[in-house]
């Protein structure tokens, strides 16, 4: 049986509103049911951080994954209470997705009103053949190729998807296999990139709301832009994605016994006390305990 050209015309129609009033569920979750689990936690990691400031253009940069999808909703959001003036790009780099991802990122795009800037790179297929740390190689030529596409495009910040989850575990991972302490920044400068910044919006956001909020609203998302590793969560190599699996569950077998544990890991790095501490780094510089031991008083055995 034929379609009439006004039946097609019908169906695109239908399918655009369909569309429009899916993305208007999403957006009144977020007000709504998801205020004080995401968008509260939002807008209390933009002001306590300073993210976002006046005259900023911000990239928002969108892998494909719920994190960034859900970060492109809450700048647009943002956008519509915003106090001061502030620009954002909703900007999704292919290094080499799948014909089947590249389609999904469209889509989910598309179905959630977000006007994403797409461009392309040829990331995976260069680092293909690198048999040493490929997975740390590849991240970090995404995020330069992020930085200089953003950059063209009059940016002067780009916002990546990492959240509360992310930063705890990174953390420990960092403790447990790094030998270091040292956390995820709300913000950084870039090295390289002069003028441009990086700033982590979901900073104060819990992966399982972030999660529930994909559920709630039917949402299905990819798992992982690596065209290699498509069924993993993160893109990590096998060894890094175990440890990082090792350290979920480790913090989850120690909430059973202390419901803070993830506040306080969290807290951990906000209350570092120098007296206390060995050898430190600032600006690259170790300094180690001793250069001031027989100047300063030291009153910390009081606290131990």
């Amino acid at each position: 049986m034929e379609i009439s050209v006004k039946e097609l015309k019908n169906q695109d129609t239908f399918q655009e509103e369909e569309e429009q009033d899916k993305a208007k569920d999403v957006e009144q979750s977020l007000r709504k049911k998801f205020k004080k689990t995401i968008w509260s936690k939002f807008t209390k990691a933009i002001n306590t951080y300073e993210l976002v400031k006046p005259g900023d253009k911000i990239a928002v940069c969108i892998s494909g994954g719920k994190d960034s999808m859900l970060m492109a909703k809450c700048f647009q959001e943002l956008k519509l209470h915003n106090k001061f003036e502030f620009e954002v790009k909703f900007l999704v780099m292919d290094p080499g997705y799948s014909p089947e991802n590249r389609k999904v990122i469209e889509e989910n795009a598309r179905k959630l009103n977000v006007p994403i800037t797409i461009f392309e790179s040829d990331i995976f297929d260069s680092v293909y053949n690198i048999e040493k740390s490929p997975c740390y190689l590849c991240a970090r030529m995404r995020r330069g190729h992020l930085y200089h596409y953003a950059k063209d495009l009059g940016c002067n910040k780009i916002a990546l998807g990492h959240h509360y989850d992310d930063v705890i575990e990174t953390i420990l991972m960092g403790m447990l296999y790094g030998a270091q302490i040292q956390t995820m920044m709300p913000k950084l400068h870039s090295t390289n990139f002069e003028g441009m910044e990086l700033i982590r919006p979901l900073y104060l956001v819990r992966e399982d709301d972030i999660k529930a909020w994909r559920d709630y609203n039917g949402l299905h998302f990819i798992q992982c832009a690596c065209k290699f590793t498509d069924t993993c969560t993160t893109c990590n190599n096998e060894e890094n994605l175990s440890k990082r699996m090792e350290v979920k569950e480790l913090i989850r077998t120690l909430k059973k016994v202390n419901p803070f544990v993830e506040s306080n890991i969290f807290r951990s790095v906000e209350n570092v006390n120098l007296s206390t501490v060995i050898c430190y780094k600032e600006n690259g510089q170790k300094h180690h305990f001793l250069e001031k031991y027989d100047t300063v008083q030291d009153t910390s055995d009081l606290d131990q």
